[in-house]
């Protein structure tokens, strides 16, 4: 809390993909949702990338990371993104089915929680490529639970993932 009785800003990453409909356009909408929504005070985008999916099916995705300065709690932040979810179309016919938008909570400041609903740091962030990339983008200096993101990425340097225009 601050002194005037207001929740403090926390950072927090934000993981965005999409491999349905027109992807990045998809994405940018999301941003701009964001970075509109009450309890968020900063939304930063990192590049776009391509990547093949991972433990899923479908088109390729496009992704892209947001670090956000929020007076949201965990649940409140995850709550606001999948109701962004849910207005972008979003279903979960099967676990990880083609979708039209994924936002996944992947750090929320020095947060460590394992809840039923929410996990955080993100357990599987380290293993995929189309996180890292570009949460580097937007935190160079980043290091994990599991090590530095920058060797965490070179690790799994068999993921292809090609930056593309946002």
């Amino acid at each position: 809390m601050t002194d005037d009785g207001a929740p403090a800003a926390v950072t927090a990453y934000i993981g965005l993909g999409a491999n349905l409909g027109d992807a990045g356009a998809t994405l940018r909408q999301a941003l701009r949702e964001l970075a509109a929504s009450k309890g968020i005070t900063a939304c930063e985008a990192s590049p776009f990338y391509r990547s093949a999916p991972v433990d899923a099916g479908g088109p390729d995705f496009v992704n892209a990371v947001a670090r956000l300065r929020t007076t949201l709690a965990p649940l409140a932040l995850l709550d606001l993104l999948q109701a962004l979810e849910h207005r972008h179309g979003r279903e979960r016919p099967y676990r990880n089915a083609p979708r039209t938008l994924d936002l996944d909570l992947l750090l929320y400041g020095d947060v460590t929680m394992d809840e039923p609903r929410l996990t955080l740091p993100h357990p599987r962030m380290h293993e995929r490529a189309f996180v890292l990339r570009p949460l580097l983008d937007l935190a160079p200096a980043l290091t994990l639970p599991q090590g530095r993101a920058t060797d965490l990425l070179a690790a799994i340097d068999d993921q292809p993932i090609q930056r593309i225009a946002p």
